[in-house]
């Protein structure tokens, strides 16, 4: 995806202007992330602050498109947050939340249209997007409701989650967003939304093992802030 943005497009038509833009900066954001068990556990959304640095490398405008890549390493918390009930499904006061911290490096192939230097834009961006844990804590409350035989009641008898460290520490998947740019004398300014979909799991899935699935779905709001390193010229 990446060498068709920057590589594929000026063979099929003379029509692009080269551009060899590169700008770096940082960006801070909020993720709200579920993990999607199978069995299923109910869950409410997770949600924790992410940082880290970015890297842009615009290649080429093509007819209105100004094409770039985008490299990023962040750092987040991602988790579950159970919506805990009872095996009759009704609510309890019991609350359970697992964090998990990632460096996460997604590469996104990246569209913008709209004004070059100065005014906004609208952009595209999608890419793969690799991950590493680096830790992993949880936290439950004081009341915790059990069954005679001392084990958590839970709709489906599901507990193994509660003991279970990441079995996978390696996290891999696709990512894509929308957003908005504004271009100005002291640098850009992005303000976008992204979805992150796991292909990996964090715990082991063959027959034997407690989940067939447990990967990360994670919704980000992101605000960027980019300066420039090297500028084409304005024509």
């Amino acid at each position: 995806m990446l060498a068709a943005v920057c590589g594929l497009l000026p063979a099929s038509a003379q029509v692009g202007e080269p551009r060899n833009d590169i700008a770096i900066g940082v960006n801070v954001g909020w993720a709200m992330n579920k993990i999607t068990f199978d069995p299923t556990i109910k869950q409410k959304m997770h949600m924790a602050p992410t940082f880290g640095v970015t890297f842009r490398y615009t290649c080429e405008r093509y007819y209105s498109a100004y094409c770039a890549l985008q490299i990023e390493a962040n750092y987040v918390q991602l988790g579950w947050r159970e919506d805990i009930q009872d095996g009759h499904n009704e609510p309890l006061p019991d609350t359970y939340e697992r964090h998990i911290s990632y460096i996460q490096v997604p590469m996104f192939a990246r569209l913008a249209w709209g004004r070059e230097h100065r005014g906004a834009m609208f952009y595209f961006m999608a890419g793969p997007q690799i991950g590493y844990c680096l830790g992993e804590s949880s936290e439950r409350s004081e009341t915790w409701t059990t069954l005679p035989d001392g084990t958590p009641d839970r709709p489906n008898g599901l507990t193994s989650q509660y003991s279970m460290p990441v079995e996978r520490k390696f996290d891999y998947g696709i990512a894509g967003g929308l957003g908005v740019e504004l271009n100005s004398r002291i640098g850009h300014f992005m303000l976008e939304g992204r979805y992150y979909y796991g292909l990996s799991d964090i715990y082991n899935n063959s027959k034997t093992d407690v989940f067939a699935r447990s990967n990360n779905g994670t919704i980000t709001v992101k605000l960027t802030y980019l300066f420039d390193v090297v500028k084409t010229k304005k024509q």
